[in-house]
């Protein structure tokens, strides 16, 4: 499971997802053995197939030494890295996955000039080494001062790296969805009252903009894969003309609004995959 830390405002939705999914694979014959990411840590954990929410960085890194060994670990170890705000802005952009413009600093360096010279005036700046635990660590900022300022507390706090997103305007969707399955869920999250630190009122009501939700399917689609994440979710951007580019992108959110309709996806996608790693 995943520890509390790393659930911000979510703990009970991501408890609730984790255990239906348990549930899904008891129904389909499996024996399902619980523990928490202290135990993993820990060594604790014998199994050779491992479904997992983790998030701590001794948890990461021991999932992928699993793997490396011949375990099956869903999400990947290394899929959850890759979830990582520097990591995944180098990932997405290199794959031309459509995606923000984006500055990747050093937090003691001055980035006045840079954004000045991008014309980037308001901005997001989210640490770079790691998931937001905090609300501080993705930070709305209305001019380049500011976003000095705001790397400045970072340094402060000992986050060495951070990303700077251009703000984009337009509607606000958030988004599910599951590998190698048909399952896919939008919503508007400010009209939906779902928000994890409330930055999602920035962007205001939701005005209706229309898009192509195939495409919207698309990318998610082509994010998860190279970003190797099996079970995700994220938050993307509708532009008045109907383009869409992703802002976000997360390892095994906790599918609050659609937990019910997604579990047994969820469950589907995880038997597909012990299936093909017991063919190797």
């Amino acid at each position: 499971m995943r520890a509390g830390a790393y659930s911000p405002n979510h703990i009970g939705n991501d408890a609730a997802i984790f255990n239906l999914v348990a549930d899904e694979l008891r129904k389909r014959g499996c024996e399902v053995n619980i523990y928490s990411e202290e135990q993993l840590a820990t060594g604790k954990v014998a199994e050779k197939i491992i479904v997992n929410m983790c998030r701590e960085m001794r948890s990461i890194a021991h999932l992928q030494q699993l793997e490396e060994q011949g375990c099956l670990v869903i999400n990947s170890g290394f899929g959850i890295e890759n979830c990582t705000r520097e990591r995944m802005t180098r990932i997405l952009m290199g794959s031309g996955i459509p995606y923000p413009e984006s500055l990747m600093v050093n937090t003691d360096e001055a980035v006045v000039e840079a954004m000045e010279k991008a014309n980037m005036d308001r901005a997001w700046i989210k640490r770079g080494d790691f998931h937001a635990m905090h609300k501080e660590d993705v930070s709305f900022v209305r001019h380049a001062q500011e976003a000095q300022e705001v790397l400045q507390e970072y340094f402060l706090r000992g986050i060495k790296r951070a990303v700077i997103n251009r703000h984009l305007e337009g509607d606000l969707i958030k988004f599910y969805g599951v590998q190698g399955t048909d399952f896919f869920y939008w919503f508007y999250p400010l009209e939906a009252g779902h928000s994890k630190y409330g930055n999602e009122a920035i962007n205001g009501p939701a005005r209706g903009l229309q898009f192509s939700e195939e495409y919207l399917r698309k990318i998610c689609r082509e994010a998860s894969e190279v970003l190797d994440v099996k079970v995700y979710g994220g938050d993307c951007i509708v532009d008045a003309d109907g383009s869409i580019r992703i802002i976000d992108f997360n390892d095994w959110p906790s599918f609050a609004p659609c937990r019910e309709k997604a579990a047994p996806y969820i469950a589907k996608c995880i038997m597909a995959a012990i299936k093909a790693h017991q063919k190797k």
